[in-house]
């Protein structure tokens, strides 16, 4: 996983879905009242800088690749980074009032775990911002969504439905304080291009949304070209919870 996503680096940091927009604004402002945050699978370091930009005075970055700390470092000089896995945080107990995810935790293999590590390491009274792609309830549309997902990048693990959010972080000790839902328009060939999708794959993906069943396209908003598919929307998920 490390070395696919230090091959992207520079294309996480290029992406617009990354780099803004109304849900980067929302959890920032969520998480600003903190002094000392930590931004887990930072990718670029956009998230990071996001809170800093809101006030925080003191932002950590963490991800598993060394590429990526390096990348949002180099993009915001004021970021200090940590390369380490957000299932086993390199953090003692109480240590940061916030803490923040974005778009990451679906490559995670063992989000509960992720959850219970972000739980120890908050001090009481610290909030959780968290978003990330969300599984519909119907499950032919989850497994539609995490079967392109797989396709266009290995390291995708899951996109889960909001209750099962509510679970792992209900069992933490995490209380729920407001949820919102976004959805994002995916241009199809820079996604694929951002995790540089080789060919034969490329044609599986379009192939499977060119015979996407008409659920699947009113849900996700397919939109098509004469070349295959332009364009689709993904729904995500932002929750602040505090412990």
């Amino acid at each position: 996983m490390a070395t696919a996503f230090g091959r992207a680096s520079t294309g996480y940091r290029d992406s617009p879905v990354h780099r803004g927009g109304r849900d980067l604004s929302l959890l920032s402002e969520w998480a600003s009242e903190a002094t000392l945050a930590l931004d887990i699978a930072t990718g670029a370091g956009h998230t990071a800088n996001a809170l800093m930009r809101t006030g925080v005075e003191e932002v950590l970055v963490l991800d598993l690749t060394r590429e990526m700390v390096e990348m949002a470092q180099s993009s915001f000089p004021l970021l200090r980074g940590v390369v380490g896995d957000a299932e086993a945080l390199p953090f003692a107990d109480n240590t940061f009032d916030a803490v923040s995810c974005r778009i990451a935790a679906h490559h995670f293999p063992d989000p509960a775990t992720f959850v219970s590590e972000v739980a120890r390491i908050l001090a009481p009274g610290g909030v959780f911002v968290l978003e990330d792609n969300v599984a519909p309830e119907d499950e032919a549309l989850a497994e539609f969504l995490n079967t392109v997902e797989a396709i266009r990048d290995p390291t995708h693990v899951e996109s889960y439905p909001e209750q099962t959010w509510r679970d792992w972080l209900s069992a933490a000790g995490f209380v729920v304080e407001e949820t919102a839902w976004v959805r994002r328009t995916i241009e199809f060939d820079s996604w694929v291009d951002r995790m540089n999708v080789p060919e034969d794959r490329f044609s599986e993906l379009q192939e499977l949304f060119d015979k996407a069943p008409n659920a699947a396209r009113r849900y996700f908003d397919i939109w098509y070209a004469e070349n295959g598919v332009a364009s689709f929307t993904t729904p995500k998920l932002l929750v602040r919870a505090r412990i």
